[in-house]
């Protein structure tokens, strides 16, 4: 590691509960809870740094989490086998507070990608430590988990950002793809395999419009999150020629003084560009081969550092809406600091430009 990684690991240790948990960002108001997807990615970069001990500790606590509402999430399960849908506030939520309560507060949680991420999450934690930890607890949550995605896969839910409840999100797909497949031959997830098949048709039949991907099936923008198609979930490979058209178009709207934005109409916090994202693009570049622009990638993020190493979630551009900017600033506080899921991708992009 460089001088700037071991920062991003201080402050993810630094943070993590005792517990197991990630919180999103401990000094910001609305993220003191944990996210199922930001904790998965954090995870993620905690393994790739050869962290393992911190990964296991998420991931059993998401297993005890999750199996601490088993009969609630078979409910739903056995009520989608007669064509039911649970009630709005019924889906598993997209974040939990750290101690593993579910927060009935009103928040837009139905949210499926947190669980797909957390599969694929777990079975990387499983690759490259294997052994770790009680695998019963982890492969009966894991099972639970599978069970309730094949069963909703299909349902509009909100995207990546908390956003758009009634569409069906192109990166959510992709997260759900990439999550039902490490269970696909497991016997205790009957129908995973058909899912798997179905989740990668929908995508590829309905998510894609002159040559691209789009943002959800009718709406024909782009979105940053699109990144995760081919990285690192593998729906498609990084030089697919639809994914290569889809990085084209992000790079030309969403790339805004060398950071990267969520899609072009975003107004949250005036619509500025994101660490992780701009990680992510970077990421994209070093598995496809373009090393010198994922340094550029890198080299952006290091410049948003504070004297304390810490990193935001996004940062103004010369884009930015500033009437949004201040409202949001008004309502919340400056943009979260630190961000917990900004330093995982900073590390994980700096892992890959150093060959780990």
């Amino acid at each position: 590691m460089t001088v700037a990684a071991p920062v991003d690991v201080r402050l993810i240790l630094e943070h993590q509960d005792p517990a197991g948990a990630y919180p999103a960002s401990p000094s910001f108001s609305q993220y003191p809870h944990a996210w199922l997807r930001d904790g998965s990615f954090v995870a993620y970069a905690m393994d790739r740094a050869g962290l393992h001990e911190s990964a296991a500790r998420f991931h059993t606590w998401v297993a005890r989490t999750v199996l601490r509402y088993e009969d609630h999430v078979e409910t739903s399960i056995t009520a989608s086998h007669r064509g039911e849908a649970p009630e709005e506030f019924d889906f598993l939520p997209a974040r939990f507070g750290v101690d593993g309560s579910w927060r009935r507060d009103g928040w837009p949680n139905f949210q499926l990608d947190g669980y797909g991420h957390w599969l694929w999450s777990l079975a990387e934690h499983r690759r490259l430590a294997p052994g770790r930890e009680d695998t019963h607890a982890l492969d009966r949550a894991a099972a639970l988990v599978g069970r309730y995605l094949v069963a909703f896969w299909h349902e509009p839910c909100y995207d990546a950002w908390e956003e758009y409840r009634s569409q069906l999100h192109t990166a959510t797909l992709a997260s759900l793809h990439a999550g039902i497949a490490t269970l696909q031959d497991a016997a205790s997830v009957p129908g995973a395999a058909d899912a798997v098949a179905a989740i990668h048709a929908t995508i590829t039949n309905e998510c894609v419009v002159a040559g691209r991907f789009v943002k959800h099936i009718g709406n024909p923008a782009v979105d940053a999150s699109l990144l995760w198609l081919a990285t690192p979930f593998g729906v498609l490979p990084e030089h697919d020629a639809r994914v290569r058209a889809t990085v084209e178009e992000i790079e030309r709207t969403l790339v805004v003084d060398g950071g990267v934005t969520r899609y072009a109409a975003d107004t949250f916090y005036g619509g500025g560009a994101w660490i992780l994202l701009t990680a992510w693009l970077g990421w994209y570049h070093a598995r496809a081969g373009d090393r010198s622009r994922a340094r550029a990638c890198l080299a952006w993020i290091e410049r948003q550092r504070d004297a304390d190493g810490a990193l935001p979630e996004q940062v103004p551009t010369s884009r930015t809406n500033e009437r949004f900017l201040r409202h949001w600033t008004t309502r919340w506080g400056a943009s979260a600091k630190p961000l917990l899921w900004s330093h995982a991708m900073a590390l994980v992009l700096r892992l890959e430009l150093a060959g780990d």
